[in-house]
């Protein structure tokens, strides 16, 4: 029984890690496409911060007010995707569904600030669907946090006191990296209706995520806040 559980659990892991690096390449490769087409990071909202604050310190005031609707754009997508989920009683595939849709109509728009904007929404809102595997804490678009702690890892591990799993946070780089490599690949080929890519890959991850347990999937969503118990001060 007990040799069972850990199976699964196993198994439970390994889908969640899978799930993962599929959402970061298709971030990744909407990340690229959009900074191709436009010149400006979709989910790389660290990028931009820091283009932001180059734009102001240089005077370029204009370029540092698209820079900031972008950075708010993605807020409010990350905040309407945690929304939406919980609406949907934690239903990945609903979420996917919609960011799909997003992605599509930035597709239809043809270009121009308006379809930058819908794919930031989109990203942002992509990074609800997954945010633990197994005990680990995922992000899917925020590699250098990734990175961060996966070189922590690494030196725990060197010390032996790594906690199982801390290798799996190098999945979102991983799956960021391949996903630039294919949106580069795809803008070059076939430029705006490379977005199609995007929305393509999402709404095959929303039949995907419909394949995936939903007591599995539950888990790999952020856990209830802690919530003070009612009559106390």
């Amino acid at each position: 029984m007990r040799r069972r559980v850990r199976r699964r659990a196993r198994q439970r892991i390994a889908v969640g890690l899978l799930f993962a690096s599929l959402l970061s390449f298709t971030a990744g490769m909407t990340d690229a496409i959009g900074f191709l087409l436009a010149g400006d990071f979709v989910s790389f909202m660290s990028g931009n911060t820091t283009r932001l604050g180059i734009a102001a310190g240089t005077g370029e005031f204009g370029r540092a007010g698209h820079l900031l609707i972008l950075v708010i754009a993605f807020v409010a997508g990350n905040a309407l995707g945690a929304l939406a989920i919980r609406a949907a009683r934690g239903s990945q595939p609903a979420l996917l569904a919609a960011v799909a849709a997003l992605t599509g109509l930035s597709a239809a728009l043809g270009g121009g600030g308006a379809a930058i904007v819908l794919l930031v929404v989109a990203m942002g809102a992509i990074n609800v669907a997954l945010e633990e595997v197994g005990g680990q804490a995922l992000g899917l678009t925020y590699v250098t946090g990734a990175l961060s702690r996966l070189g922590r890892g690494l030196a725990r591990a060197v010390r032996g006191e790594a906690s199982p799993g801390w290798w799996a946070q190098g999945v979102p780089w991983l799956g960021m990296a391949a996903g630039a490599v294919a949106g580069a690949l795809a803008q070059a080929r076939f430029g705006h209706a490379a977005i199609l890519a995007s929305t393509l890959a999402c709404a095959a991850l929303s039949g995907l995520a419909l394949a995936i347990p939903e007591r599995w999937r539950r888990t790999y969503l952020a856990r209830r806040p802690y919530r003070r118990p009612t009559g106390r001060p």
